[in-house]
């Protein structure tokens, strides 16, 4: 059976290192909103500040990445079927790169009380970011073959937590300071600096485009055609229900982090700095190892030891987040308080998670690469984001109302267990083409 991500694929790629550079040099750039704005500062600056740090605010921040995450979620398969029919990957990646710099920069101006403000700010910041993804991941099969998916997608990622640590150690002086609202247009200064030579350096093939309707009626036409033939993409569809699932719990760890450690745990500012420096450091390390690790064993079996290690991961948050007897006696063997166990044992939580977290989104981008149809990358990397954000919707929702309800984010760190579940049982069906093949 032929493997449908190859039957098109061109006889020849040209291998460009300094263009695989620049590709992984906007993965340097775009950390530096995920890192300022959705996991650590802006986050806590929104629930703190401008929500006055009432229990509602972690309820209007999982509304905010909800709402974001729809509308990419249905906009994205239509504007990647667009961008294959007209080879304008680059034009649709700048327009969104823009977006979500201007709204990042913009954010300099919220102050208590301004919840709709910042809800509006943060959603266009997101949805330009998010939806910027699928342009960007779609030029990863124009860069390698795909023996190298694995590796170049994790140089990637490891390249984009090399750019949020960067910018967290820029930002700590203006944390120091208490200039958390300057960090903002840092952020997308940042952004927009390193971005800017993929513009220049990476090209689209251009196509004559004789067809005179227009490019939303193109665009709707071609993803209802795919989802009509679907049924010979049944891996594939297998692949992105078993994604859907598991980068659920991802998506929530990254969206709640900051706020879990900042509220639960009572981590100062300067505490949050040291333990996301050692999520980005270690998720450096782990994005790259497990790429190189994919390409000989097999994206699949490297996702689902992935997953094995967040289940612990998420285990040992529970049980060390906690207040009672198995806590009090380990800070007692420790010779700490149980506050001073609970932090440092999150310390090691991060360690753990930055491990994995690049190693999940990278190898996952790189089976996904290998799935998918050459002809058709952009449009079904637009089913991917469709997959990837509409899940973003439910597990940050599901942890917003937990904790909510129960008053406790403990409680609500549990539902980010059962997403990995059920995302490692489908995955199990899914057939990985090129597994241990060299």
């Amino acid at each position: 059976m032929n493997n449908p991500s190859t039957k098109n694929l061109p006889n020849e790629i040209k291998e460009s290192k300094f263009k695989i550079f620049i590709w992984t040099l906007f993965d340097f750039a775009n950390t530096s909103y995920s890192i300022i704005v959705v996991t650590f500062i802006f986050a806590v600056y929104f629930k703190e500040v401008i929500a006055s740090n009432k229990p509602v605010g972690d309820l209007l921040w999982s509304l905010g990445i909800s709402i974001s995450m729809i509308i990419t979620a249905i906009i994205s398969p239509v504007l990647g079927a667009i961008a294959d029919y007209s080879s304008g990957k680059k034009r649709f990646l700048l327009f969104f790169t823009l977006i979500c710099i201007v709204s990042t920069a913009l954010m300099y101006f919220l102050n208590q009380g301004d919840i709709l403000y910042a809800l509006i700010l943060f959603i266009l910041a997101n949805i330009g970011f998010e939806a910027g993804l699928v342009f960007y991941d779609a030029i990863l099969p124009e860069l390698t073959q795909p023996k190298n998916y694995g590796r170049v997608s994790g140089y990637g990622f490891g390249m984009g937590y090399l750019g949020s640590l960067v910018v967290l150690m820029l930002a700590v002086s203006f944390i120091q300071r208490n200039l958390i609202k300057e960090t903002f247009p840092l952020s997308a200064a940042f952004f927009l600096v390193f971005a800017a030579p993929l513009f220049f350096v990476i090209h689209d093939t251009r196509k004559k485009i004789e067809n005179k309707e227009s490019f939303v009626k193109i665009g709707f036409g071609r993803v209802i055609s795919t989802i009509k033939h679907l049924k010979y993409y049944k891996n594939l569809v297998v692949y992105l229900l078993a994604f859907f699932f598991y980068i659920e719990g991802v998506n929530t760890v990254i969206f709640f982090a900051g706020n879990y450690a900042k509220t639960t745990l009572n981590f100062s500012m300067t505490n949050l700095i040291y333990f996301f420096l050692i999520v980005q450091t270690t998720a450096i390390l782990g994005a790259v190892v497990f790429g190189i690790i994919s390409d000989s064993v097999g994206q699949k079996k490297t996702i689902t030891v992935t997953l094995y290690i967040w289940l612990f991961t998420i285990f040992v948050a529970y049980l060390t987040s906690g207040t009672g007897g198995i806590v009090k006696s380990l800070g007692e063997i420790f010779g700490t308080t149980v506050e001073g166990f609970r932090q440092g044992s999150f310390y090691a939580v991060g360690l753990l998670a930055g491990t994995v977290i690049g190693a999940t989104q990278s190898t996952s981008r790189s089976l996904m690469s290998k799935l998918t149809p050459f002809d058709k990358k952009t449009e079904f990397f637009g089913f991917y984001s469709l997959f990837g954000k509409s899940s973003a919707v439910l597990g940050p929702l599901v942890f917003g109302l937990v904790s909510y309800i129960t008053g406790s984010q403990r409680y609500a760190i549990l539902s980010i267990a059962f997403f990995f579940i059920v995302g490692m049982i489908i995955l199990k069906y899914v057939e990985d083409p090129d597994a241990g093949k060299s």
